[in-house]
């Protein structure tokens, strides 16, 4: 199926990409394409916080948590997981109106609107060539720049790629 605005998109030729940040899957399988690397699965992302000297100390005694934990609902999951810098921003359109038809129409604006937003958080950019395995994007990696805690087991997050 043809899909309209994608033919003259800005992006119909990039790559989306997940740049370095911890994540794992929790939940049960939803509604996902049928390509290697996407579970339907519910996306937790776990983020190290950085304080200032004061921030540091009330944090300490406020005990604040040390990590930010952002579940990503269902379509941002299957958006995220798709986002492996090998998929086009027009194949990955492709995908989610296949997976999701009307609930995410118009799909290539909502796409567009979800990479911008997971782009504004640092979380993914936007590629001209196919990913190069240029840094690590998989699941339960922790990046270079982060000391994050060793994952509770109670929290049910799964980090094994399926």
């Amino acid at each position: 199926m043809k899909i309209i605005g994608i033919e003259n998109h800005q992006w119909k030729d990039k790559y989306p990409c997940r740049l370095p940040v911890w994540w794992g899957n929790v939940g049960e399988i939803g509604a996902h394409p049928n390509v290697s690397g996407v579970t339907g699965r519910k996306v937790v992302l776990r983020i190290e916080k950085r304080f200032t000297r004061i921030e540091k100390l009330m944090a300490r005694i406020l005990r604040a948590p040390r990590e930010v934990r952002r579940p990503l609902d269902s379509m941002n999951s299957v958006l995220w997981e798709l986002c492996n810098g090998k998929n086009t921003f027009a194949e990955i359109c492709n995908y989610l109106d296949s997976t999701f038809h009307e609930d995410i129409a118009p799909v290539v604006e909502r796409t567009k609107r979800g990479i911008e937003q997971l782009k504004s958080q640092n979380l993914v950019t936007v590629l001209d060539d196919v990913f190069s395995d240029k840094w690590q994007i998989g699941r339960g990696v922790t990046p270079p720049n982060q000391s994050l805690a060793p994952l509770d087991s109670e929290l049910n997050i799964d980090v094994e790629e399926e």
